[in-house]
């Protein structure tokens, strides 16, 4: 994309995104293709991590701190702090542990001591087809709580999860993991779920966390804690299994 061009001519300093309105080529993880129509929030950002950083040695947790950031930016807003918006290991928003309403894709390139990182996210606004979109969470919100909360448009939660990032990224490069996990494990959906590995028959395990470089930690019954890699599994919360993609 043209994006994966700008990102080397331009100064550092300088950041780049791109905000589509629309997505007919869009990308999901192990090269599924992801369809976005109007009413999502889809955007590419571009940053620079550098190597020898708290982040840069811990790349993988970049697609965690989007996803925390994308959930931030309903949930700090006043009055919007109890919309069942979550994150779902390693990198899906989800409407409490029901259904997926957005996601994320990471892209790293290293340049000399320098990572340059594509992240693409992308959750829905404004659609109640096919699944459920952000506003008909806040229109539900409304209707139970009593409330008025306006609809969030697509266009202020893409300023808004950006701005979120940067700070999530200040904290994680000044703190580590640990700056950030709290406020990652008070949104995330796994806390205390029960588990199969590898299939429907396989060992049953426990979420325990999230480990230093953003791997899943599951304890298997009758064995010890291990970690495991985002880039090989794949999390199916409706029949709790977590198995090889």
């Amino acid at each position: 994309p043209l994006i994966g061009r700008l990102m080397f001519e331009l100064p550092e300093e300088m950041g780049l995104i791109a905000v589509a309105v629309r997505q007919t080529q869009g990308k999901g993880r192990g090269g599924n293709v992801w369809l976005s129509p109007v009413g999502c929030a889809l955007s590419t950002l571009h940053i620079s991590i550098p190597l020898h950083s708290n982040l840069g040695q811990r790349i993988p947790f970049i697609q965690h701190l989007v996803s925390l950031a994308v959930v931030e930016a309903v949930r700090s807003l006043p009055g919007y702090e109890d919309i069942e918006l979550r994150v779902k290991w390693p990198n899906d928003i989800y409407y409490s542990d029901l259904m997926k309403i957005g996601g994320v894709l990471v892209n790293s390139t290293l340049v000399e001591t320098t990572f340059h990182i594509l992240i693409g996210f992308g959750f829905n606004v404004n659609n109640s087809n096919p699944t459920i979109c952000i506003n008909d969470l806040i229109a539900k919100f409304n209707k139970e709580e009593g409330t008025e909360l306006e609809p969030l448009s697509a266009d202020c939660l893409i300023a808004r999860t950006v701005t979120v990032l940067e700070r999530l990224i200040d904290v994680f490069q000044e703190k580590g993991p640990n700056g950030v996990l709290p406020q990652y494990y008070k949104y995330w959906v796994h806390s205390g779920k029960r588990l199969r590995l590898r299939g429907e028959q396989g060992p049953l395990a426990w979420v325990v966390g999230v480990d230093d470089f953003g791997y899943l930690q599951v304890h298997e019954e009758g064995k010890g804690v291990e970690s495991v890699h985002p880039d090989g599994n794949s999390f199916d919360m409706l029949r709790n299994l977590l198995v090889p993609k």
